[in-house]
């Protein structure tokens, strides 16, 4: 289960005399947003640079605004490196997963038999249904999407169909799967966060989910059936023989994703579950594709570092097969420190909690409500960059509101993860949307508008607060411990 190493402040943490304006609030926010669209759109810059002037603003703006100290603004930054450490060593890792399942041959097998069953008509949907399957048995879309992804996309490029498309169907699999499984942190998170039993929690996820994975569906096969291309003859033919010249095929080469999936299926997070299968996949090589020498267990190790790159004769396999390994991960590893710092340094001036909070108060009706929590959810991905930030902090500051519309719990649990989970990877320069972008090899922005999950869970999620379907409300016995635990504040 996935936990914080420290509590984000709430709107009732900061003492009245130190909290922002939303005034205050929103000038490093919108500042952030100026550079990050100024340096993408119009300079054409990576993300690093603007970050790191939103990180300055926001500096500033604590320091001589709000009158933090420089030290708390480090300790601000500190937390939120703390938070998305996991994600970080994720990332370190799944860059060697990539390059060592290529290597021994997993990936390249993988696509060929991948070829060998599936069509660009089916494609879509069948990826999506694999993805989401997978992801809820391990309860990682992060594992589902670094292993099974990064193959789906060689086999539907193979097939003729475009990159984004596929990474679209590969997200919203893997994503629908992690929601609904209680073996996902995000999951737990939510659950735990808003004082909701599990799988309460859980059952409470199917329904919305079910309807927008059906929908994603449907709109998958129209792809497939009319935006896909036509294969070329002897394409599939001519992509299965270079892999086959250059790559010992076999079942036995899926023998390291077997293990990671045996392990997360078990139990074991994600970080151990994937470093198994590096090791597993560095032996594979040896074993399978390389002598059984010294050099051999030499150019495993390379393969892990710095990647892979091979000369089949055949374009397309030579970029499917060309991977980073560790020593690529330095970009993605920049992004990702540099947005975590700025969500640790928003969150400890308070602007997080005053946003969240301003949001809350503004809201008059269930629906109004339940809109709002999924605008301060995506908020805050687009805000902290980190999935989990999402969940926390509408979790934590909205909780008295459902109290006060006598809402159960799990209106407000199902909320935050059906609009903060699903859209972190929308978000280029969120811990999610980076990782997503770069173990499927396809920009944020491109594949934002086939991942249809992003935008159908929290939609499905507003029309059940609007029209009060599947809305719970508070037992009899909640709504009276609530009240007596308010009168017993008031008499204190």
């Amino acid at each position: 289960m996935a936990t914080l190493s420290f509590e984000p402040l709430t709107y009732e943490d900061i003492p009245e005399d130190e909290r922002p304006t939303l005034g205050q609030a929103l000038v490093p926010v919108v500042g952030m947003l100026v550079f990050l669209s100024v340096g993408a759109v119009l300079l054409g810059l990576d993300p690093q640079i603007p970050l790191l002037f939103g990180i300055a603003l926001t500096g500033l703006v604590g320091r001589y605004w709000l009158g933090k100290s420089w030290q708390s603004m480090y300790e601000g930054i500190a937390d939120g490196l703390l938070m998305g450490m996991q994600a970080i060593l994720i990332i370190f890792v799944i860059y060697m997963l990539i390059s060592t399942w290529t290597g021994a041959g997993t990936i390249p097998s993988l696509i060929y038999y991948g070829l060998e069953l599936l069509t660009p008509t089916v494609f879509l949907p069948v990826a999506t249904l694999l993805a989401a399957v997978v992801a809820f048995a391990i309860g990682s879309s992060w594992t589902t999407a670094g292993t099974l992804g990064v193959a789906f996309i060689g086999i539907g490029a193979g097939l003729g169909v475009p990159e984004p498309m596929t990474a679209g169907a590969i997200l919203t699999g893997a994503y629908t799967g992690d929601k609904i499984s209680p073996l996902s942190d995000t999951t737990n998170l939510a659950a735990a966060v808003t004082n909701t039993d599990l799988m309460t929690h859980v059952r409470t996820m199917r329904v919305g989910t079910g309807i927008a994975l059906l929908a994603s569906l449907v709109l998958y096969t129209y792809l497939g059936f009319s935006a896909t291309g036509t294969i070329p003859p002897g394409r599939i033919e001519t992509i299965q023989s270079a892999i086959a010249n250059s790559y010992v095929v076999s079942p036995v080469t899926f023998a390291p994703l077997v293990l990671t999936f045996a392990l997360a299926l078990r139990g074991y997070p994600a970080l151990p579950a994937i470093t198994s299968g590096v090791f597993a996949g560095v032996a594979t090589q040896i074993l399978v594709q390389g002598p059984l020498t010294s050099e051999g267990l030499v150019a495993a190790m390379n393969v892990a570092q710095s990647g892979t790159s091979v000369e089949t004769g055949v374009t397309l396999v030579n970029e499917l097969m060309a991977t980073d390994g560790l020593i690529g991960s330095s970009w993605t590893i920049t992004v990702v420190v540099a947005a975590l710092a700025l969500g640790g340094i928003l969150e400890r001036t308070g602007i997080l909690a005053v946003i969240a909070y301003r949001i809350g108060r503004s809201l008059n009706s269930v629906g109004s409500l339940t809109a709002g929590t999924a605008l301060s959810a995506f908020g805050m991905n687009v805000l902290a960059a980190e999935q989990y930030m999402s969940i926390v902090v509408p979790g934590m500051s909205l909780r008295g509101l459902y109290d006060d519309f006598d809402l159960d719990s799990r209106n407000l649990s199902r909320a935050v993860e059906a609009a903060g989970t699903t859209t972190s990877a929308l978000v280029p320069w969120n811990a999610g949307g980076v990782y997503m972008a770069t173990v499927l090899g396809v920009p944020t922005l491109q594949y934002a508008p086939y991942y249809f999950l992003g935008y159908l869970s929290p939609a499905v999620l507003i029309i059940m607060g609007f029209t009060g379907w599947r809305i719970t409300k508070q037992s009899e016995e909640t709504q009276a411990g609530i009240k007596g635990a308010v009168e017993s504040l008031s008499d204190d």
